[in-house]
């Protein structure tokens, strides 16, 4: 039987898409949930996400923990954790709604935190160092716990299903944020579980991604140096720590970040001017174990920003676009111009080539 156009399609792996108000203005988390709704045949069910930033203004000094667990026992042991490490100002089950395509649900729990003074005092740690490290003790020590989401003002959103569902389940059309991204996963090699499903985060830093990283054990390897676990049988956690080690602990711009894990190949860094190609050559040679090879397209959310970033062969299709104060960026040209049929400005980045935006009227 020959196959028509139409009738088959080979997606090169996940769908993701994001959107961000450089002035700060609130998006209903409709739509990035029609955005990414658009490339349903880039997901085949086994994970979809979201995350919001500006969400929670009423909390906006607090770090909103969101939490699986297996068991009200190992709740009970996580929330043990939590009254000894912090003031815990609210608590609640996340708002869900039942849905027929969503199964096997864990419980889900949120907490608006702050470090308790004499903890933070005792540890002397910097205050976000001390909420990372007790956010990875949850997730390595209580058994059926994982913290997935731990930023200020903002969440993640994850299920195993279809994106759109997932958008669904979470009653996303309830939140606004200054800024969306979102995932429909196609594992092609990993298992499909709730916790697998993008985005990935630590405090303020989420990621999706669209791609496999070949490069995975090395950059694990050199993460688990500096005190990060990688425990939930991805290739894609290892780059959320990655920024967070590069950007918040060694305060490296995001520019260079992005030259960190796309970084140029040797031949292109040979025909540099000699004051690039010495910084290029050192960036190369200290941070080698942080180069990420592989086909990838991703897209970082942070406290006030968000980046697009593809691999240096441009191996997996990203389209960016502007619309007015909106830079959006997604898989494919659809999923922008569902939500905005004419745009300001539209192209298809280079390879290792960043797309940032950030806020410009000042603070959230």
């Amino acid at each position: 039987m020959l196959l028509k156009e139409g009738q088959v399609r080979i997606p090169s792996g996940c769908a993701i898409s994001g959107m961000f108000s450089r002035e700060g203005r609130r998006i209903s988390g409709q739509d990035i949930v029609k955005s990414i709704a658009v490339m349903h045949d880039r997901s085949n069910g086994l994970g979809g996400g979201f995350a919001g930033y500006g969400i929670y203004p009423e909390y906006k000094e607090l770090y909103a923990f969101h939490v699986f667990f297996d068991s009200n026992e190992a709740r009970e042991d996580a929330e043990r954790f939590i009254n000894r490490h912090f003031d815990v100002v609210n608590l609640s089950r996340i708002p869900t709604k039942k849905h027929p395509r969503i199964t096997d649900a864990p419980l889900i729990w949120r907490y608006f935190v702050s470090p308790l003074h004499g903890k933070l005092e005792e540890s002397q740690l910097e205050e976000k160092e001390y909420v990372a490290r007790c956010v990875i003790k949850i997730n390595t020590r209580i058994n059926g716990a994982y913290v997935f989401s731990s930023g200020k003002n903002m969440g993640v959103f994850k299920a195993v299903g279809f994106p759109e569902d997932v958008g669904e389940f979470y009653k996303l059309e309830d939140y606004e944020g200054y800024c969306w991204t979102a995932h429909g996963r196609y594992p092609t090699n990993t298992p499909g579980w709730w916790g697998g499903a993008h985005p990935f985060s630590l405090l303020d830093y989420t990621i999706v991604h669209n791609g496999e990283i070949s490069s995975y054990d090395a950059n694990r390897r050199f993460m688990e140096m500096f005190g990060y676990k990688c425990s939930l049988l991805t290739d894609t956690e290892v780059i959320t720590y990655i920024f967070d080690y590069l950007n918040r602990r060694q305060g490296i711009s995001l520019e260079d970040c992005a030259s960190i894990i796309a970084a140029p190949f040797w031949s292109e860094i040979d025909k540099m001017p000699q004051d690039m190609k010495e910084k290029f050559t050192a960036i190369r040679n200290v941070y080698a174990s942080l180069l990420i090879t592989g086909p990838f397209s991703i897209i970082l959310g942070y406290e006030g920003g968000m980046m697009a970033l593809n691999d240096r062969l441009k191996l997996r299709s990203m389209v960016a676009a502007e619309k007015g104060d909106l830079v959006l960026v997604a898989s494919e040209e659809s999923a922008i111009r569902i939500i905005h049929p004419e745009v300001d400005r539209i192209w298809s980045p280079k390879g290792g080539e960043p797309v940032i935006a950030t806020l410009s009227g000042g603070e959230i």
